[in-house]
């Protein structure tokens, strides 16, 4: 365990820890990114608990999960993730002192690490965010009341050709094949339908 309290080491996994925990927060649920994030999080605690650190930059690494949070519940807030950034690229820097506030982490190491780090939350967080808004891009509710072409006859099965798709169907009366047909309603995914002029 000695490794672990090479500063550098410790930065490196101090930043696993937290890309993995806001990755959690990101995408909740898959347990993969929240297992990470407490293994690698617990080894920089250690490190933290026997290496000289500041506690001011701890507490800009636990304000940077603020603007995070606000970022990711809402879209069109960038400026918010973008200040989560930088306050977790500080806070981790300065993380690990010596003689009281100088970084003890290598700045080559901290230059390309928070910066690999910075892009890569700036583009994924936003891209993830943006997925989870957008609306799907085949929407199922708006096949009702569309008009479409009965592909057989149709009554307690059949097939209809409805917005450029053949989709499986059931009507309350017989329908005959090539017949005009509306969309009257859908229970999963089998429509009901009614025959039109």
């Amino acid at each position: 365990m000695e490794f672990l309290l090479e500063p550098n080491v410790a930065y490196l996994i101090l930043l696993s820890g937290i890309l993995l925990g806001m990755m959690a927060l990101v995408t909740p649920g898959t347990g993969l990114f929240e297992v990470g994030a407490f293994f690698c999080l617990a080894l920089a605690g250690y490190a933290v608990y026997n290496l000289s650190f500041n506690w001011w930059a701890l507490v800009i690494l636990v304000l940077s999960i603020l603007p995070f949070i606000y970022a990711i519940q809402r879209p069109k807030r960038e400026n918010y993730l973008g200040l989560s950034i930088l306050l977790l690229v500080i806070g981790s820097v300065f993380m690990f002192a010596v003689d009281g506030w100088k970084p003890a982490v290598n700045p080559l190491v901290a230059l390309v690490t928070s910066g690999l780090l910075s892009v890569f939350l700036w583009i994924v967080v936003r891209k993830t965010v943006q997925a989870a808004e957008a609306r799907p891009a085949h929407d199922l509710e708006m096949l009702v009341g569309a008009i479409g072409e009965a592909r057989s006859n149709v009554h307690e099965d059949g097939s209809v050709y409805v917005a450029g798709e053949l989709w499986s169907a059931k009507s309350n009366s017989p329908i005959p094949d090539g017949s005009a047909i509306r969309v009257v309603r859908r229970e999963g995914f089998i429509l009901v339908v009614e025959k039109t002029d």
